[in-house]
């Protein structure tokens, strides 16, 4: 497969902006793991390689451990490796990700609600949307994985 354009290069005005939200998710409240639990968690569900790929390794880079990442996509029948905030951003995660099935649900929101203040919810529901739009930009271009 064949990459098809370099959005960073057809569009740097597009590109300029995702890098303005990638800017804004360096300074927001979750950690490191948090952030890179989300991007994988959203590559996985939409099957976009390269992301996988990058932030696998950001992950274990910042110190994850390869058996969360293995169980990552059972993340609800190996709760014990999940802290409760960590299955609460992986299920808005999942809901926000998956948004035609029945999107960010009141039962997750509220979860999340009792957890985070409404600040923290919305910076993960932008780390959410964010990768979400790298998924779309590379698997819609071809972005292949770095070998």
């Amino acid at each position: 497969m064949s990459t098809r354009l370099n959005i960073a290069t057809t569009d740097t005005a597009a590109y300029k902006a995702m890098m303005g939200l990638e800017s804004y998710l360096q300074n927001i409240s979750l950690n490191h793991i948090q952030k890179e639990l989300i991007k994988i968690r959203a590559s996985q569900i939409n099957g976009c390689a390269f992301c996988l790929d990058m932030h696998t390794k950001d992950a274990v880079k910042y110190g994850e451990t390869p058996q969360r990442i293995y169980l990552l996509n059972a993340w609800r029948e190996a709760t014990e490796l999940f802290t409760e905030e960590e299955q609460v951003i992986l299920a808005m995660t999942e809901e926000i990700t998956l948004i035609s099935q029945k999107g960010l649900t009141d039962e997750t929101y509220y979860k999340a609600k009792q957890l985070f203040d409404e600040n923290t919810i919305a910076q993960i529901i932008m780390a959410i949307v964010t990768i979400n739009s790298w998924n779309r930009i590379a698997i819609s271009t071809h972005l292949p994985i770095m070998k």
